[in-house]
């Protein structure tokens, strides 16, 4: 690879070339513009969709896959799960090239100040989060990720669910299959005591009036799995009046383990049955809703965390479910 080439391996947050998203997918696009709008976002770099053509291209890759691709038939099971174990496979034997791992190393360093700092690792497939569909959930996320040598670990395996078999398939539905541009987010990592989604519409009702916000204790991972029964608020958008306050007894909540990653743990008895949020916590997500929306211009479905008393942006897709 030239040094040209490895100048854009990687892509920090507050540069504007990050906010292509063809560089850095709808991910990695949408965090450099919440950045650069001043939303509360924690800082991070973006593993170029370059960096994984490099890595193709490098380890001679690209023929192979594109060949598998168009040999498959992804409504048929048994077939599609056998080339994607065989993608798989060939992404976690292939080398990663000096200069992508020289400028993933620098990268986690600096942002880290030369400290071995707590990171999310997240797949950002450059057809993901637009209008027209959401990837959510396609790929791999890895949350405390500790240490250069377990980031680029999980930069490989985001790589390589890339080529799972559910986003396989997903990406043939939408006439994709084909497509291999895809990027990483790296990311600080926020320790949270309360996290959850807020849509700037209701999804359900499909009303632009209404701002529906559900929130677990702990990190959000286990309510965006499906795993965790949230409480559920719905606000009147003009007002911030509380339409509608669900609070179901929260028994689990992920937390930090001590060798990284993520563990289950009972919730503290004086907490179960307690509301999430506060009033305070749910203005100051309506104004977050407000400033969100207003710069997309489109409906938002957005992550966010809350560590201390501040309040961050860890992700914000499009609403595909409004008519």
């Amino acid at each position: 690879m030239s040094r040209a080439a490895t100048v854009a391996l990687v892509r920090w947050f507050h540069d504007p070339a990050c906010a292509d998203v063809s560089q850095t997918g709808g991910k990695g696009a949408s965090l450099a513009r919440l950045a650069a709008a001043g939303l509360p976002v924690p800082a991070g770099f973006v593993v170029t969709s370059a960096a994984f053509a490099a890595f193709l291209e490098s380890a001679g890759l690209d023929a192979t896959i594109r060949s598998f691709l168009r040999s498959v038939d992804p409504s048929q099971r048994r077939e599609l799960e056998a080339v994607a174990a065989e993608l798989r496979r060939c992404i976690a034997s292939a080398p990663v090239p000096l200069e992508l791992d020289a400028a993933v190393a620098g990268a986690y360093a600096e942002l880290g100040q030369g400290e071995p700092i707590a990171v999310a690792v997240r797949s950002s497939a450059v057809a993901e989060d637009s209008q027209q569909a959401s990837f959510a959930g396609q790929q791999e996320t890895f949350l405390d990720v500790r240490g250069v040598d377990a980031v680029l670990d999980r930069i490989r395996a985001c790589w390589a669910s890339f080529f799972s078999p559910r986003a396989l398939f997903y990406r043939a539905r939408k006439g994709s299959l084909d497509d291999l541009a895809f990027a990483v987010v790296v990311q600080q990592l926020v320790i949270p005591d309360k996290a959850g989604v807020l849509f700037t519409a209701d999804p359900v009702q499909r009303r632009r009036d209404v701002l529906v916000v559900e929130a677990v204790w702990g990190f959000g991972e286990s309510l965006v799995s499906g795993e965790a029964i949230p409480d559920h608020y719905e606000l009147e958008r003009a007002s911030g009046r509380i339409l509608r306050a669900i609070v179901p007894v929260k028994r689990t909540m992920l937390v930090r383990a001590a060798d990284g990653g993520l563990r289950e743990q009972g919730v503290p008895e004086n907490l179960q049955r307690a509301r999430v949020l506060a009033d305070r916590e749910l203005a100051l997500l309506r104004e977050l809703a407000e400033h969100v929306e207003a710069f997309f211009g489109v409906p938002q479905d957005v992550e966010w965390a809350i560590a201390g008393d501040e309040l961050f942006v860890l992700q914000s897709r499009p609403i595909t479910t409004l008519a």
